[in-house]
C-alpha cells in the first residue's frame, strides 16, 4: 500500500452563513461596513477541522492508501477536535507533537451566497516558545511520498529540511506552496529541484517561470519538476509529464455551496491517483472530480470523495509534449 505522509498546519473552522453576505448587493464586499457595537444575525454556524495538509491526509484516507499527519498542536479544545476527526478518518496522527505551549489554527469563515468566502485566519503556533519546531523529520524516510504545505512559521527552511530528508531517504514529493513559500521564488525554485509533482495557480506559476498560457507555464515548469500542473479557476488546468500533456475543464457544473478547500482537494486527489501509477489523464480526472466534490458541501472536508466513487465524463484532452519547457 501506498504511504503517503502530510506535513501542515491545522485548524479548527467556523463557517457562518447569512444572507447578508451576498456580493450582489454590496459588489465584492461582504458588508460596506461593520460598526463597532454591530449585532448581525446569521443563518447557519457550521463547526469543521481544515488546514491544507489535513485536508490533504483526508483525501488520502478516503482511497483506501495508507495516510499520516505530522505537525504540532497544543492541548486546546480545537486541537483535540482535529485529532479526533482524523483518527476517525483514519489517518494516522502518531507523528504529530501535542505540547500545551502550541495551539492550532482557528479560522472563521464568512461564506458568501455564491461560495466565496472571506477568511478571519489566526495562524496558531507549532513551533513553542523558542521558535524552533522539534518534528522528527527522521519517519519521512517510512513513506513513500510526502507533502508539505503552509508551514507557517516554518517557511523555506522547514521546507528545505523536509525535502532535504526526502530526497536523502528516497521518498518522492509534491508540493503545492503556499503565500510564505511562494514570498521567496528564487530561494523556492532551488528547492523545486528535488520536488516531483509541483501543483499551483496560474497567478503563482508566473512567480516562479515565464509564460502567459497554462501550456506555457506547465511545460516550462519542467526545466524544474518531472511534473507540473497549473489550474486557473473556471477556465480548467493543465498537467504535463513531459510525455503528454493534459487540459482540462470543469468537471460538472454544480451549484457552489463553499470553494474552501478546493484546491486541497485536487491536488491531493491527483497524488492519491499517481502516486499508486494512475495515467496523468486519469489522475487529473479524479482530481477535478474530488475539487467539485468538495465546493457542494460547507468545509474542506465534507465532499471529499470516497475510494470507488462513481466518476462522470469532463472535456479533457490529452496530446504528446513536443519539446521540454525552458525556464
Amino acid at each position: 500500500m501506498v504511504k503517503i505522509l502530510a506535513i501542515g498546519k491545522a485548524t479548527q473552522d467556523v463557517f457562518l452563513r447569512s444572507d447578508e453576505f451576498d456580493p450582489h448587493k454590496q459588489g465584492q464586499r461582504l458588508y460596506t461596513e461593520l460598526p463597532l457595537g454591530l449585532k448581525m444575525e446569521v443563518e447557519d454556524v457550521t463547526f469543521c477541522t481544515g488546514g491544507n495538509a489535513t485536508n490533504v491526509a483526508v483525501t488520502i484516507a478516503r482511497q483506501g492508501l495508507d495516510s499520516a499527519y505530522l505537525w504540532g498542536l497544543g492541548e486546546d479544545p480545537a486541537s483535540n477536535a482535529i485529532l479526533h476527526e482524523l483518527d476517525g478518518e483514519g489517518v494516522s496522527t502518531q507523528h504529530v507533537i501535542q505540547q500545551p505551549e502550541y495551539q492550532s489554527g482557528y479560522s472563521v469563515i464568512m461564506i458568501a451566497t455564491n461560495g466565496e468566502r472571506t477568511i478571519l485566519n489566526h495562524r496558531g503556533r507549532a513551533f513553542g516558545r523558542t521558535g524552533r519546531h522539534g518534528f522528527d523529520l527522521g519517519v519521512i524516510k517510512e513513506f513513500d511520498w510526502v507533502y508539505p504545505t503552509s508551514l507557517g512559521d516554518g517557511g523555506l527552511p522547514l521546507l528545505r529540511e523536509i525535502v532535504d530528508a526526502a530526497e536523502a531517504g528516497g521518498v518522492k514529493v509534491m508540493l503545492n506552496p503556499a503565500g510564505p513559500e511562494l514570498a521567496e521564488p528564487d530561494k523556492l525554485k532551488s528547492i523545486l529541484e528535488s520536488v516531483e509533482v509541483l501543483c499551483v495557480n496560474k497567478e503563482e506559476m508566473k512567480m516562479i517561470v515565464h509564460g502567459e498560457t497554462l501550456e506555457e507555464l506547465a511545460l516550462h515548469a519542467l526545466s524544474y519538476v518531472p511534473v507540473a500542473i497549473v489550474s486557473d479557476g473556471p477556465n480548467g488546468v493543465v498537467a504535463t509529464d513531459g510525455k503528454t500533456i493534459v487540459r482540462a475543464g470543469m468537471y460538472e457544473d454544480v451549484p457552489v455551496i463553499d470553494r474552501t478547500g478546493a484546491g486541497d482537494a485536487f491536488a491531493s486527489g491527483f497524488l492519491s491517483q499517481w502516486s499508486q501509477g494512475k495515467s496523468l489523464k486519469d489522475s487529473i480526472v479524479f482530481a477535478s472530480a474530488n475539487s467539485t466534490s468538495v465546493v457542494t458541501k460547507i468545509g474542506a472536508k465534507t465532499g471529499i470523495l470516497r475510494k470507488d466513487a462513481r466518476l462522470h465524463e469532463m472535456p479533457i484532452h490529452e496530446s504528446p509534449v513536443n519539446q521540454r519547457g525552458t525556464k
